[in-house]
């Protein structure tokens, strides 16, 4: 990939530090490519949401002590749905949602766990060129070629999606830092994960 084309693929949208509206846009063009990100069964009793960024270390601690024990406990046994809501704070949680939404959509939460997992190596540089690079990287332990990659991050229109999905959302639910998270509507203090395993398990309906 070359890397300024990723450094300029979102510059029309977005420059650093300002979040320009799109919601009017977004509301009056075709139908978003940013659709909903959802895991467990559709018809779980329970509905867990979380509002998240890929450059936010508190969100790469919820993945790793609250996420995937979740995701043991309650997604993969039927109990919850998660719903998972990308909030942009700058251009680089773009850039990563560009990367996680490239290709078959099934691949989102496995890009994701790569992102979150290797939160500190990827963003560590604070440089945009390295991150280009080591999104690269990421891109390509994921299975995508260096052409889809190209694709993906000289996507103006995607970059867009996401920023006006982003704030439309966060404006919906009042969503103001990451993680925020949501069972059954509910918004959560994140102390420890036995309190939220707790506030899921009061949620399900009794056996």
């Amino acid at each position: 990939m070359n890397r300024r084309t990723l450094l300029a693929s979102t510059a029309a949208v977005f420059a650093l530090g300002t979040l320009p509206s799109f919601a009017q846009e977004a509301e009056e063009a075709p139908a978003s490519r940013v659709i909903e990100m959802t895991m467990g069964a559709e018809d779980a009793p329970v509905t867990v949401l979380e509002y998240g960024s890929f450059t936010c270390p508190h969100c790469a601690s919820f993945h790793a002590d609250f996420f995937k024990q979740m995701n043991t406990d309650y997604i993969q046994t039927g109990k919850v749905r998660f719903i998972y809501r990308e909030l942009v704070r700058n251009r680089v949680d773009i850039w990563a949602g560009m990367l996680a939404r490239c290709g078959d959509p099934m691949r989102y939460f496995g890009v994701s766990d790569l992102l979150f997992d290797n939160q500190e190596t990827w963003l560590s540089s604070g440089d945009p060129v390295t991150i280009a690079d080591e999104l690269q990287k990421i891109g390509l332990a994921a299975g995508y070629s260096a052409d889809d990659l190209d694709a993906c991050f000289t996507d103006a229109e995607l970059a867009q999606e996401i920023l006006a999905t982003s704030e439309a959302n966060a404006e919906a639910d009042d969503i103001t830092g990451t993680p925020t998270v949501f069972i059954n509507g509910e918004r959560q203090r994140l102390t420890n994960y036995a309190d939220f395993a707790a506030a899921i398990d009061a949620a399900l309906p009794a056996e």
